[in-house]
């Protein structure tokens, strides 16, 4: 298949393309490379996968106008895979107009691209386990009300998704979106937890920790992830009835203590954390737990990587891409 890939030299875009590069797909990604984490990491990512066949990079802004078209050049796609956004709970205290551009006007750019593009099958997107709220009961089902997000960063998802639904309604644009629950891994994104926390213990800087450590994350290996994103694009969902939408939680379904996290970083790491107490900004959820039996009835959805086995692998990673 033709996939064009946004996001690409990001986090899940770039171990989704080596595994769709891998299966034999053929890829056009796209990236502004935006400067919210040192693009370097971006480019890094990028190196490991130019040169190989059927992948070709055009960095591109997706919530400017034309971009879309002026990245395709022409290239016809059966399947689409957005995974570009603005990234990150915190940042948009600081900058919640990122969050609108990329999030809300990128998104309907890629919907626009796509109703438009002949032959095309499928549409999947990233959307974020942010949409739930404090209020939702766990585990988070897809069916539950998600109109409570404590966070900027999941309303403009959230916003997506109702966006998504509407040209699926209207236009008959068949669309799968990704609920993704705190995704780590190597090739990670610096500004999440695991990374910073890890980093920190090696320094032996302080870890600053909010809540007492008592904070829930869902925490959700990267090869669990890209393996349900590749049988999700690879197959899309049938006999949907009504508009041709429909939204899983990916997650490993067992959600841990921040506390717990840390005491795994440092048995990998081989050194004690200096833990601060720090109270922790707004739009941070108490909790994060994926119900995950309709991915599971529908596509096999099957996390086997336990925060026990994925921490030391990232941890590997993380001293051989800073060579400390």
């Amino acid at each position: 298949m033709k996939i064009l890939l946004t996001g690409g030299a990001g986090f899940i875009g770039f171990h989704a393309s080596l595994a769709l590069l891998a299966r034999g797909h053929s890829i056009v990604s796209v990236d502004d490379l935006n400067p919210y984490y040192d693009p370097a990491l971006k480019r890094a990512r990028l190196n490991e996968l130019r040169g190989r066949n059927a992948f070709r990079f055009v960095e591109a802004d997706i919530s400017a106008s034309g971009a879309l078209d002026k990245a395709a050049d022409g290239e016809r796609f059966d399947v689409i895979l957005h995974l570009a956004a603005q990234a990150g709970v915190r940042y948009a205290l600081k900058d919640p107009a990122a969050y609108t551009r990329s999030n809300l006007v990128g998104h309907q750019n890629v919907l626009e691209f796509a109703r438009h593009h002949q032959a095309l099958r499928h549409l999947v997107y990233a959307s974020s386990s942010s949409v739930y709220g404090n209020d939702t009961p766990a585990p988070f089902r897809e069916d539950a009300r998600a109109d409570h997000p404590v966070s900027y960063y999941g309303a403009t998802k959230r916003a997506g998704e109702l966006l998504s639904y509407s040209y699926a309604e209207l236009f008959g644009l068949k669309q799968t979106g990704l609920r993704f629950f705190t995704v780590y891994g190597p090739w990670g994104r610096p500004d999440m937890a695991y990374w910073t926390f890890t980093d920190a213990i090696l320094k032996g800087a302080p870890v600053p920790v909010f809540g007492g450590g008592r904070l829930r994350r869902d925490f959700t290996h990267i090869d669990d992830i890209v393996s349900a994103v590749v049988a999700i694009v690879e197959k899309p969902f049938e006999g949907e009835s009504g508009a041709p939408h429909r939204i899983y939680n990916l997650g490993n379904s067992h959600p841990e203590e921040v506390m717990g996290l840390i005491g795994i970083i440092e048995e990998a790491v081989g050194k004690k954390a200096r833990i601060v107490d720090t109270e922790g900004p707004k739009g941070d959820v108490r909790e994060t737990y994926a119900d995950i039996s309709r991915a599971r009835r529908d596509f096999g959805f099957s996390p086997q990587i336990s925060l026990n086995d994925g921490i030391p692998r990232f941890v590997e990673w993380f001293r051989r891409y800073h060579k400390s």
